[in-house]
């Protein structure tokens, strides 16, 4: 690709990073644009991204296919997307465990049941309404191949819940002669499952017209138990800690080593041994857990392994920004070719019906805050992008821990669901 008439050539690896970029700065732009006090925010880079990787994806992918032996055409978009999709989760979702650490397990002992229930309901909420939809499109609509329909229901429940490790699992329980129509099902529902939810947090605070400043409030209150302990853990330092570098660089870069090894552990759910369907945590759930660790007891011995809140401030953000870059791309690239409408409305009722009954479900029957409602709402859904968009409204990163407690309940809950739809219907 050339610009400005063949004056500066772009080529390989300089036309990605300047694509990266190039979506950033768009979508960012986007994202600034406010209709009543709503605005796209972070998801701006998503659909920027995703009409880059329709309109783009060819052009990028030439420019990263070499031939091998001068025959073979080899592709590396797919791999180089994913390192920069993988690259952004780790930085963001690590960073998200330090933030929520020193509150996290004061708040989690607390709150223990209406996470763990808010998880179950919105992970329940969501396989119902996936049966609903599994039912509609046997009976109503026709659809005759049972077997592949189901596929696309579960993999239009992995994307509504932008669950990657259900989208994994659903891939595994399936024949293999099905695996693309999970692929594309977890393309078409990502989309709104993206959207939906960073909309729906933006808009819940504005519908019932809440004070945010007595919201943070409440949060702080309800996290008053955890911040107890890590000030009195801080009060117990009687020697000079010792830091890796000034910033906490390489503490973050540990925590997210060890995170990425315990979210490889497979533990054996169906089938014999590993070559079954085998439940992880992976690099998310690792990395996330690591750092909650790392985060709530700040320092091992006089090592010092907390990063600077700075470094943790700018890594969220950049970390999610890359991560949507990523996805919205790869995602982009198939969506015109797969896309059909009839699926697109399924995937939005699989993100509105569990997202609005866990809303409801968590104000009425567990009586949580506003706030704290929203971040363990994020949690149910798994949704990392809404999480970025809600610590901006809210302007307070104590929604991160109640996003954290929720997660590895949902986590694991929706790779269960999928595989029973997969192996029931």
């Amino acid at each position: 690709m050339e610009l400005f008439g063949g004056v500066i050539p772009i080529t390989g690896i300089t036309f990605f990073m300047f694509s990266i970029f190039a979506i950033i700065v768009a979508g960012f732009a986007l994202g600034r644009i406010t209709i009543k006090g709503i605005s796209l925010g972070d998801a701006g880079v998503f659909i920027v991204a995703l009409v880059f990787g329709c309109i783009f994806y060819k052009q990028l992918d030439a420019q990263l296919t070499i031939k091998v032996a001068g025959l073979i055409d080899v592709s590396y978009t797919e791999k180089a997307l994913k390192i920069v999709e993988n690259l952004g989760l780790i930085l963001f979702v690590t960073s998200v465990g330090f933030i929520a650490g020193p509150k996290f397990f004061g708040n989690f002992k607390k709150n223990f049941k209406s996470y763990v229930v808010l998880a179950l309901v919105v992970i329940l909420a969501g396989g119902l309404s996936a049966v609903g939809c599994i039912f509609f499109g046997r009976g109503v609509m026709g659809e005759t191949n049972h077997e592949e329909f189901t596929a696309m229901i579960v993999g239009l429940l992995s994307g509504s819940l932008t669950s990657t490790p259900a989208f994994s699992a659903a891939k595994a329980t399936v024949a293999e002669i099905y695996e693309s129509a999970v692929s594309v099902g977890h393309g078409i529902a990502y989309i709104f499952g993206v959207i939906g939810v960073v909309l729906f947090v933006q808009l819940v605070p504005k519908i019932t017209r809440a004070d945010m400043d007595a919201e943070r409030a409440k949060l702080a209150a309800a996290s008053a138990s955890g911040e107890k302990e890590a000030k009195s853990a801080k009060n117990k330092k009687t020697f000079k800690l010792i830091d890796f570098d000034g910033h906490g660089f390489a503490a973050f870069a540990l925590a997210a080593i060890i995170g990425t090894f315990i979210g490889m552990i497979r533990i054996p759910l169906t089938g014999e041994g590993l070559s079954g369907t085998c439940f992880s945590l992976t690099t998310t759930g690792g990395c996330l857990l690591t750092s909650l660790v790392f985060g709530h007891f700040a320092h091992f011995g006089p090592v010092n392994v907390t990063p600077k809140e700075s470094t943790l401030k700018i890594f969220k953000e950049f970390g999610l920004i890359l991560f949507l870059v990523g996805a919205g791309i790869a995602g982009g690239a198939k969506f015109i070719e797969l896309f059909q409408f009839s699926y697109f409305i399924y995937g939005i009722v699989m993100t509105v019906v569990p997202m609005v009954v866990g809303f409801f479900f968590a104000k009425y029957v567990l009586k949580l805050s506003l706030l704290n409602n929203l971040g363990s709402l994020t949690g149910a859904m798994t949704s990392t992008p809404a999480l970025g968009t809600l610590t901006s409204v809210a302007k307070t990163d104590d929604v991160a821990a109640a996003y954290a407690a929720t997660y590895p309940i949902a986590l694991i809950s929706v790779v269960l669901v999928s595989q029973f739809l997969v192996i029931l219907f």
